[in-house]
């Protein structure tokens, strides 16, 4: 039987694309919210993107329809759901543009303003503008918003009103309970503030997760939860010496680590398997260990030489 993976990108970038939704407006939520390609700019729409974007989603539509046949128990090959992306239409793929333009101003937000999103509103993960082609005029014309509340016209800014979906939740729940478990980090008798401290980084900064830059969110949760563990230990040595200083000041009992260590220090304890300490002996040492004067030590080579 083959090896379940607990968690995997495909359904971690799934519901994380879920959460984004519930923060955005689109104008219909079932076809225009489901994006093809990642753009910078609106400049960047053009043929070659255009036909970029055709090949995701025809890709996207056979993974999906081959899916639905196998957990329906169907013995099918991948290939019989292959969809030729010169088939589909122009208006049928829709565009993600990442820009900061509905976005409200705030000015002194930052004292020293350096990227374009120091300018605006603090956003719980980067804005972005999805983008059809109209099935009638051809015209490029703008189908949802994130961070945006009613009518994409008559609506208005809102970063609060979404949340992150339950399923995702659970994911972070499962990333820090089972990255707890490792063997370096479950001997320490505070694992569970750090697990708490981790997934509190995640609520805050799950969604910061950027689809244009990488498809792996798994590493970037990952490498989060790393961060969170090393900051609680780091302040847990801290308060540890700190502790340990008071307690030797009142002529207390310290912790039983700085009671090896100074055991350590004093020659009290000695290590089973020391570091090996090189002896230098002078010829007068070495006679009066060894009962006989000392010899330099005669290389072959140079007996042959002699010889």
């Amino acid at each position: 039987m083959a090896r379940k993976k607990y968690l995997n990108n495909r359904d971690l970038l799934k519901e994380i694309h879920k959460s984004k939704n519930s923060y955005s407006s689109y104008i219909d939520d079932e076809t225009d919210s489901q994006y093809d390609i990642i753009l910078p700019s609106i400049e960047r729409i053009n043929i070659r993107t255009t036909a970029e974007a055709k090949r995701n989603r025809a890709d996207r539509l056979a993974k999906l329809a081959y899916t639905a046949a196998i957990e329906s128990g169907q013995k099918v090959k991948q290939a019989e759901f292959a969809i030729d992306w010169k088939k589909i239409q122009k208006y049928e793929v829709v565009f993600r543009v990442m820009t900061f333009d509905h976005v409200p101003l705030e000015p002194g937000r930052k004292k020293n303003p350096k990227t374009l999103a120091d300018h605006h509103t603090r956003c719980n993960f980067p804005p972005f503008v999805h983008y059809r082609f109209d099935e009638v005029s051809g015209e490029l014309t703008m189908v949802g918003k994130s961070h945006w509340e009613g009518g994409l016209e008559n609506g208005y800014f809102n970063k609060e009103h979404g949340t992150i979906n339950p399923n995702l939740a659970k994911m972070f729940m499962k990333l820090c309970e089972r990255y707890a478990t490792r063997s370096n980090w479950r001997g320490y008798t505070y694992n569970d503030e750090m697990r708490s401290t981790a997934l509190l980084q995640l609520a805050q900064i799950g969604l910061q997760f950027d689809e244009s830059k990488s498809l792996n969110p798994f590493a970037y949760y990952t490498a989060a939860i790393t961060n969170s563990f090393t900051r609680v230990l780091n302040l847990e040595k801290k308060n540890q010496i700190i502790r340990d200083d008071i307690l030797e000041e009142a002529g207390l009992m310290p912790s039983f680590t700085r009671q090896t260590e100074n055991d350590i220090k004093s020659g009290k304890m000695i290590l089973k398997n020391p570091d090996p300490v090189v002896r230098r002996w002078s010829a007068e040492e070495w006679a009066e260990e060894h009962g006989k004067p000392y010899e330099e030590p005669v290389d072959e080579k140079d007996l042959e030489e002699k010889d």
